[in-house]
């Protein structure tokens, strides 16, 4: 079948329908139902609510449950930041980003419906499956990533990244009523227990990825030339490519700016989304009180929220300018933090993660937008510039996830590390006020 046209409303709706299908992993096994699912096979409690223990062993080794999952993640994204050259490298010698992209989601989906069976009698597989459903999502990304200056111009990639996120919050947002309804009342599913319907909900994570990607895969570009063999030369490729990105950036200040603003706020963003939860749930005081219901629903109205914070920014975008833009946002976010700091009721995490949700998504779509916008026009190198771009992102969350953990171990709590998230979106304001971009006849770009 031929390519559809640059720019074409098919060819956009396609491409934005993949965060359809890919963003219930993220809401719901990275934010929501499994951080739940791990606390409550991780942590002792009695009969008041009072935590006992929260020591597991792996590996040989005792430690705290959150650091085993920092550390696990961690380690994950850092195979992902080393994968993700090798495998751009071969995709633009290929000219096939689409069969990357499959193998990613394919690695992702079954790690989900492996979940099913994660339990501390069998920790190591079930954290295998965690870390390789991380990696299959991620490393998805940087193939989907890619297709953006490829299949829109630059006038559309800030509306049709943003439309990408909001279908990717309708979507998941779907499927994580339909598991909380499940969870809630597993016994008319006629599920035997609340843990049996909660493993459940991985595998329909699994399915439904993996069954609605199918109509991007079949809309994306497939190329434009014969594959060809994969040497040892194509396989160093990319980190060559990755070191010519870096020299190129030596001669795109504007560009190597913004990067390394993203970097910094990146990884304060990134560390919060993946490790909210783990948080809420260890540190709020909630008594007697089941926090699954609780959790689930801030969690629901974050995806909401950040619905509307998503388009609302693809739109002042337009008005302000990105940068403006962006930096508004992280001048939120270090309030937020300020105040998370504080919370300890339900209440209270609520309000928070109500305002997270108002940033969250304008944060990832307009980053991600403006970093398209500044790539070099024309360029046939997009999977070699947005694999920078994720390497940066992954190593970010690779430190961000490393100190989440290492503070989690060394104080028994994650409180601390919100005042190194304020100091990164402080610096990451200060960077991103020296960006100034203009084009060809002064206008502003983005």
């Amino acid at each position: 079948m031929a390519n559809l046209e640059k720019g074409s409303k098919k060819l956009l709706n396609a491409w934005a329908f993949y965060d359809w299908a890919n963003s219930v992993y993220p809401l719901v096994v990275t934010s929501a139902v499994f951080p739940l699912f791990y606390g409550a096979i991780t942590v002792i409690k009695d009969a008041d609510g009072n935590k006992i223990s929260d020591t597991v062993n792996f590996l040989g080794y005792a430690m705290n449950n959150d650091s085993l999952i920092g550390y696990v993640t961690a380690f994950s994204f850092l195979l992902i930041a080393f994968m993700s050259p090798i495998l751009s490298g071969i995709s633009d010698y290929v000219g096939n980003k689409v069969s990357f992209l499959k193998f990613f989601c394919y690695l992702g989906g079954v790690s989900c419906i492996g979940l099913f069976w994660f339990s501390l009698d069998n920790l190591i597989v079930g954290v295998l499956c965690y870390m390789t459903a991380l990696i299959g999502f991620w490393g998805s990304l940087v193939f989907y990533n890619s297709y953006l200056p490829d299949i829109a111009f630059p006038e559309q990639q800030d509306q049709i990244s943003a439309k990408g996120f909001s279908l990717g919050y309708i979507g998941s947002v779907l499927l994580l009523v339909v598991n909380l309804l499940m969870i809630l009342n597993y016994h008319y599913f006629g599920f035997e227990s609340q843990s049996l319907a909660t493993r459940m909900s991985f595998i329909l994570v699994g399915i439904w990825w993996m069954s609605f990607a199918q109509y991007s895969f079949k809309h994306l570009p497939k190329g434009t030339h014969e594959p060809q063999r994969v040497t040892r030369k194509v396989l160093m490729n990319g980190f060559n490519e990755l070191n010519g990105i870096w020299v190129a950036l030596g001669k795109n200040l504007v560009l190597k700016r913004f990067l390394k603003a993203f970097f910094v706020y990146s990884m304060a963003v990134q560390t919060i989304m993946i490790a909210a939860t783990y948080f809420a749930v260890e540190e709020l005081d909630w008594g007697p009180q089941d926090p699954t219901t609780g959790l689930i629903v801030s969690i629901l109205l974050i995806q909401l929220v950040a619905l509307v914070g998503a388009m609302a920014t693809a739109r002042l975008s337009d008005r302000f300018g990105n940068i403006p833009v962006l930096m508004w946002i992280l001048g939120m976010w270090t309030v937020i933090c300020m105040c998370a700091y504080f919370v300890v009721t339900p209440n209270q995490f609520y309000i928070t993660a109500a305002s997270v949700g108002l940033v969250m998504g304008g944060i990832q779509s307009l980053s991600r937008s403006t970093y398209s916008k500044l790539l070099p026009l024309n360029t046939e190198d997009s999977a070699s510039y947005f694999s920078f771009y994720d390497v940066a992102e992954k190593i970010g969350i690779v430190l961000g996830m490393f100190m989440y953990g290492y503070i989690a171990d060394v104080t028994g709590s994650m409180r601390g590390s919100i005042l190194f998230f304020i100091a990164f979106f402080i610096i990451g304001l200060f960077l991103l006020n020296k960006v100034r971009i203009q084009n060809s006849s002064g206008k502003a770009r983005v």
